[in-house]
Order: C-alpha cells, then sequence, then structure tokens
C-alpha cells in the first residue's frame, strides 16, 4: 500500500484517536515497511528491528489521544524511531553482553579490512607508529600492541598513569590525522577495548 492522501491520514488518525483498531492496523500497513528499511540500515538486524517497530507502534497506540492531526504523521513515527533506536544504543553502550553482539554483527556485514591489502594496511600503520616521537612510540605499542595496562606501562616506563594516557590520546589523534586506514585499526581497539 502506498502512502497515504492527506484527507485519508487525517481521517484515520482521527479514527485512531477514537479508539479505531482498523485505522490503526491501516497506518501500520502503510509506514512498518519504510519505518523497517531505515531501522535495518542502522542496526543490522531484522530480530531489533521488529522489535523497535512494535515498540514504535504499541506508543503509538497507546499516546493515539495526544496525536495532532494537523503535524506530518510520518516526522512523528520516525521521531519515536530515532529515540527508540538512541535508547537502544545507550542501553548497549552500559551492556558488555550487547555491545559484543553489535560488534559481531556489524562485522558479519562490514569487515574494514576486505576493503585494503591487510599487509599494505600493517606496512602503512606501523610506519605511521614509527614517525611518532620516541616515548609516545613506546607507550602506543606497549599498550596498543602488546595489550599492557596503563599501568603497567606507568611502572615499566616510570612515568604517571595520565602520562600514558596523554601519548595514548596523542598517538591516536596523529594515527587518525595521518593514516585514512588506520580508522578500522582504531575501531577495533575501541571495541576490543569496550569489550574487556
Amino acid at each position: 500500500m502506498g502512502l497515504l492522501s492527506d484527507i485519508h491520514l487525517e481521517e484515520l488518525l482521527l479514527r485512531l484517536q477514537n479508539g479505531d483498531y482498523a485505522a490503526f492496523e491501516s497506518l501500520y500497513n502503510t509506514y512498518k515497511d519504510k519505518i523497517a528499511g531505515n531501522l535495518y540500515r542502522l542496526l543490522k538486524s531484522w530480530d531489533l528491528v521488529e522489535d523497535i517497530l512494535q515498540e514504535l507502534f504499541i506508543k503509538v497506540w497507546q499516546n493515539r489521544n495526544m496525536l495532532d492531526t494537523n503535524k506530518k504523521f510520518e516526522s512523528y513515527l520516525f521521531t519515536i524511531a530515532t529515540n527508540l533506536v538512541n535508547d537502544y544504543f545507550r542501553k548497549v553502550a552500559k551492556d558488555q553482553r550487547l555491545s559484543a553482539e553489535l560488534w559481531n554483527r556489524l562485522t558479519e556485514i562490514y569487515h574494514p579490512f576486505d576493503e585494503i591489502n591487510t599487509a599494505d594496511a600493517d606496512h602503512e600503520l606501523f610506519r605511521n607508529i614509527d614517525r611518532l616521537p620516541a616515548q609516545r612510540k613506546k607507550v602506543f605499542v606497549l599498550c596498543k600492541i602488546e595489550g599492557k595496562s596503563y599501568a603497567e606501562v606507568s611502572r615499566l616506563l616510570e612515568i604517571s598513569e595520565a602520562a600514558v594516557n596523554d601519548h595514548i590520546t596523542k598517538a591516536n589523534r596523529f594515527l587518525k590525522a595521518n593514516y585514512d586506514k588506520a580508522i578500522p585499526f582504531v575501531v577495533y581497539l575501541f571495541c576490543h577495548n569496550l569489550l574487556e
């Protein structure tokens, strides 16, 4: 079913406000596919899309009395969908199991290293790491390549953990600015550290 004419949409919204389930179902059938496609581009999981869609239309039904028929209904739906997706990502950020699941889902679909020759990427990355100042390079290699904690590196190099953090921050900034192919590597490091 295509999108509704303004007159038909207004009629359905008025019926929905009065608790007409058939009007609700008609609106659901009209908008669900378009919203689902947009949600899938963000979530990469049809199960999550179904959950968000269900929650979205439950909210529409529960708040039907407050619908403003003078405002675009489609915009209203997309606003709710956006808020639900943001809520999901906030929850993921707080939940390590969900973070791991999201990372796995994203890497199943997008393989950043497939786009570049790994040997060339490694060579270019290490060439840029070699361009770091000596102390910063030591800190970066110990933390990011060898996987040592900031505290361990602090003890090894006899510098403060704040100095270690400063070196890592500046090294990441340098790599991002000077090496486009380092972005998948930095994303990997970020997600890897997030999941530990």
